[in-house]
């Protein structure tokens, strides 16, 4: 799948399909937030899981608009505010943040589409993270050589052309399905940054 290939798919997702690759780009940028977290002492982790964990259950059930505007509400409390921190770990925690975000608000309203966006907000984490640890001295012609060829940004490029393909194969969201897109997205508890909660 090339690159314009892969922006096709992005905009043909629709429905279940464009909630749960948003979904899973979320689960897969979780560990950021939780290392974040426990940086600061704050112990909101077990709550935000909560909620991730709601979202995922949302596949599988119907649930009303009230329940997912509730469930924003709880979102905007347990993010983080990254004027109010002078360290990086801000930025790709309050990029998980508003990728479960544009989740819930896809479940809102599936008419406005936001893979694409959601796509693009996953990677740029990922870009900043290798710029901050990595591109420091480099000419922007170097970093972004440094960028095209960094395993980070190859995992993070397959893992979202990954996803896709299985959606658009998936006929149906079925509780086995969910629970292997899951497992996948969790990634043993390594996050797209190459950061696992164990460390």
């Amino acid at each position: 799948m090339n690159a314009n290939q892969f922006l096709k798919a992005l905009e043909q997702l629709r429905g279940w399909r464009e909630f749960a690759f948003i979904l899973a780009l979320a689960e897969r940028a979780f560990p950021n937030y939780v290392i974040f977290d426990e940086a600061i002492g704050a112990k909101q982790s077990a709550k935000m899981r909560m909620l991730l964990d709601e979202a995922w259950g949302m596949l599988q059930e119907k649930v009303g608009d009230a329940r997912v505007t509730q469930n924003l509400a709880r979102l905007e409390s347990l993010a983080p505010d990254p004027e109010a921190y002078d360290m990086y770990g801000v930025y790709p925690a309050d990029d998980f943040c508003r990728l479960l975000e544009q989740a819930l608000l896809n479940r809102l309203n599936s008419t406005c589409q936001r893979a694409l966006e959601a796509s693009q907000m996953a990677t740029a984490t990922v870009a900043q993270f290798i710029e901050v640890s990595e591109g420091g001295d480099l000419s922007e012609d170097e970093l972004v050589r440094l960028l095209d060829r960094h395993e980070l940004m190859k995992v993070d490029k397959l893992f979202q052309r990954e996803l896709i393909l299985s959606l658009k194969k998936q006929r149906v969201p079925t509780e086995s399905y969910i629970a292997s897109v899951r497992e996948d997205a969790a990634n043993d508890g390594i996050s797209n940054l190459g950061i696992a909660l164990d460390d």
